[in-house]
């Protein structure tokens, strides 16, 4: 019998919202043809999404239901096991157009889900949002089609006219980071964000470098510090359209910002009791600044740090 994973976390904050999914992927259904049309019966569930929002019932849960509710010729994703019941979801006939900030829908989702539900949602969008986007070989231009129960895309062969590719989800890695300096933490906000939001520095990591030289990098380039003593906090899938976040923590001898005004608008440094305020009150003015959403990995680090600093 399959048991959800709690995510790896030296964490003692809560749960990171996306992670400990209920479902078994079932990787070895999966893969075989014959044991996943065997699942495919009245007993099977289907994930109900709007597009890519999920549909939420009175009780504040996802809705499901049978693949008698999806077309015929949808693309169906098999996303796993759960309580022995083949669960899926339908690929929608468009994906992402915009950043996770411009789309309040998904934010009210995020607050009213469970967090199993919330880590169900997340990984079907991330999913469903994949294929919706990748109906062409990126090789060749031809049409692409699923396989191995959506888990990877195939160009059709030579002979069909396509190049054989095979194509796989992917996931990119974003690092996400704490810089302190005797006691204070540096955070930052960009234009985007909602006034007086300020939250922990971020950036993807790049080709051929490793997580703590895309910290320092990234540091470097957006506030002009120089940070030692990269660590390793925690992670956090996050579905928008489908990153990892790699919540780590650095220290700098250096205080003097040097701002990237092409990625932030600014960048302050905070003090522990400053922090602490605008955790505990959520949306007050008066308050230094406004902290990350609970949704957020930068929140959890945030109350990672205090307990840290105690």
């Amino acid at each position: 019998m399959h048991k959800p994973v709690t995510a790896p976390s030296v964490l003692t904050t809560g749960p990171i919202a996306f992670a400990g999914s209920p479902i078994d992927r079932a990787d070895h259904i999966r893969v075989n043809k014959e044991a996943l049309g065997a699942r495919m019966d009245w007993r099977a569930k289907v994930l109900l999404l709007d597009g890519l929002l999920p549909q939420i019932d009175e009780m504040g849960g996802l809705v499901w239901g049978t693949l008698a509710d999806v077309p015929q010729e949808a693309e169906l994703v098999f996303l796993g096991l759960m309580d022995d019941k083949a669960c899926f979801a339908a690929v929608p006939e468009q994906g992402a157009t915009g950043p996770a900030y411009a789309m309040p829908r998904a934010w009210q989702a995020i607050q009213q889900l469970s967090p199993p539900d919330l880590a169900i949602y997340g990984g079907a969008r991330s999913l469903v949002d994949w294929h919706a986007r990748h109906r062409f070989c990126a090789n060749c231009g031809q049409p692409t089609s699923p396989a191995k129960g959506g888990w990877q895309r195939n160009c059709a062969p030579k002979d069909e006219g396509g190049c054989g590719a095979q194509h796989f989800p992917h996931t990119d890695p974003v690092t996400i980071m704490l810089v302190e300096n005797e006691g204070r933490l540096l955070l930052g906000r960009q234009p985007r964000f909602p006034p007086r939001s300020f939250s922990a520095l971020a950036g993807f990591v790049e080709p051929g470098e490793t997580i703590e030289e895309a910290v320092a990098r990234e540091v470097h380039e957006e506030a002009g510090l120089r940070v030692r003593d990269v660590e390793y906090i925690a992670t956090q899938p996050w579905p928008f359209p489908s990153q990892l976040m790699i919540g780590c923590y650095s220290q700098t001898d250096e205080t003097e910002i040097t701002l990237d005004v092409e990625e932030l608008e600014e960048a302050r440094w905070f003090t522990r009791d400053e922090v602490a305020q605008a955790l505990a009150n959520p949306g007050s003015e008066d308050t230094a600044f406004s902290a990350p959403p609970p949704a957020a990995i930068a929140h959890s680090l945030l109350k990672w740090w205090l307990e840290k600093s105690q």
